[in-house]
């Protein structure tokens, strides 16, 4: 659009002001009368700093001023030491604490044509802004199409530059329901991570011989992580742009369902866990055998059992009924089992090494299931006092007998007595 461009960029300054009606807007040499009105402003204000020099001659007041405000317009300021020299011709305005404010008729005259002139000249611009505006949207349609264009060009660049900096691959996407990602990085993460390095991982998910993974391991491992990268592969793979990984096959999904995270809808009356439900009952009830499917810990936000049973229950549902390809992480290593009861289940979990009773994150996702959790190292690396911990150790290693034994409150811990001075036994921990 040469014409309009070129318009425009005579029209307008470099850097035009954000306030319409402020002036500053349009070029000199733009609009005759505008450029009247601007050297009529310029040359009153010529006028005025002329003037501050000539009054210091006459005055004998080096100090003296003369300044403007948008209250009191032009004034001549002079400072207390001074004002037994200032002539008679001058008009007090105002007294300040240092000084005071004087006018003079000559002044005011001038005043009225600078401010007048840069009234006149500012209303002009706005009418010409609205008649360059009105002129510009004749041109809409084409406008609208440019920027479109542009947008669109816009993105591909990004995705492409994006690509070459950090060496992305081309994906293959057809109709099958394999999902193969070798060494897949998250497209965030991987540009982000300034203490490590972000350790890539393998997915391997076709439909039928393997279709849902349970993926267990600490927290803080990258269990999360992993999920969302894998969705997030397949998402911007369907878009069109080269993925992070080295390879990739994605049979094409239809949605991407995700459970991730914990909220509330405190103002609706509904709990974390009550949220948490909604959002899997909309997974259930609308995902298809071509979907992608990625939870991070069901059933988390009820008593364990409960919470348990909901998880098995949704996973064997998407196993057997949805037949989605699902992501599925969580601390209840129970849920491995299903891998030796369903044919399509997979165990993997984020490789750890313990070292001086430190956890070190290894970032991998290898197979099999997790053996624990490890909360207690991560609640240290969380800070928790040293007293809190070592008893969550002697807590947990009770409740991880088979035969749930009862554990006796330690001995450091006072009787407590009634009223009478009996002793009163201990509570007890099943």
């Amino acid at each position: 659009m040469p014409e309009l461009a070129a318009k425009l960029q005579t029209a307008l300054v470099d850097d035009p002001p954000l306030a319409l009606k402020e002036g500053g807007i349009f070029r000199d040499g733009f609009d005759r009368h505008l450029d009247e009105l601007r050297n009529a402003s310029r040359q009153a204000k010529n006028w005025i700093n002329t003037m501050q020099q000539r009054e210091i001659e006459a005055t004998g007041i080096k100090s003296l001023k003369v300044r403007f405000n948008s209250v009191f317009g032009y004034f001549i300021e002079v400072t207390k030491s001074n004002l037994g020299n200032v002539p008679a011709r001058y008009t007090r305005k105002q007294t300040t604490v240092g000084g005071e404010r004087f006018i003079t008729p000559e002044l005011k005259e001038m005043e009225a044509k600078v401010l007048g002139a840069d009234e006149r000249a500012r209303n002009l611009e706005y009418s010409l802004f609205q008649k360059l505006r009105d002129e510009t949207l004749e041109e809409l349609a084409p406008l609208q199409q440019t920027a479109d264009a542009i947008s669109t060009l816009d993105v591909i660049c990004g995705l492409a530059e994006t690509a070459r900096l950090f060496n992305y691959r081309r994906p293959q996407l057809n109709e099958s329901l394999r999902l193969l990602i070798k060494d897949g990085r998250h497209p965030v993460l991987d540009q982000n991570l300034v203490e490590e390095k972000f350790v890539p991982n393998d997915t391997d998910l076709d439909g039928d011989e393997f279709r849902l993974a349970i993926i267990t391991g600490p927290n803080m491992a990258g269990k999360s992580t992993y999920i969302r990268q894998v969705a997030l592969i397949v998402l911007i793979a369907q878009i069109g742009s080269f993925v992070p990984a080295s390879a990739a096959e994605i049979g094409i999904v239809d949605r991407i369902f995700t459970r991730v995270g914990a909220s509330d809808d405190l103002s609706r009356g509904q709990s974390t866990f009550m949220v948490e439900m909604n959002e899997t009952a909309n997974i259930v009830n609308n995902a298809t055998e071509r979907s992608l499917v990625i939870l991070d810990e069901i059933g988390r936000g009820t008593s364990t059992f409960d919470g348990l049973s909901i998880a098995w229950s949704v996973a064997e549902f998407l196993h057997d009924r949805i037949k989605a390809r699902t992501l599925f992480a969580t601390h209840y290593h129970e849920l491995t089992r299903l891998a030796a009861e369903r044919s399509g289940v997979i165990n993997f979990n984020v490789a750890v090494r313990e070292w001086n009773d430190q956890i070190i994150f290894l970032r991998k996702i290898v197979p099999g299931g997790a053996d624990k959790s490890y909360g207690i190292q991560v609640a240290r690396l969380a800070g928790l006092p040293k007293e809190i911990l070592d008893r969550a150790k002697d807590i947990l290693a009770h409740l991880e007998k088979p035969n749930g034994a009862v554990m006796q409150a330690p001995k450091s811990q006072p009787k407590k007595r009634s009223r009478r001075g009996e002793e009163k036994p201990q509570l007890e921990l099943l």
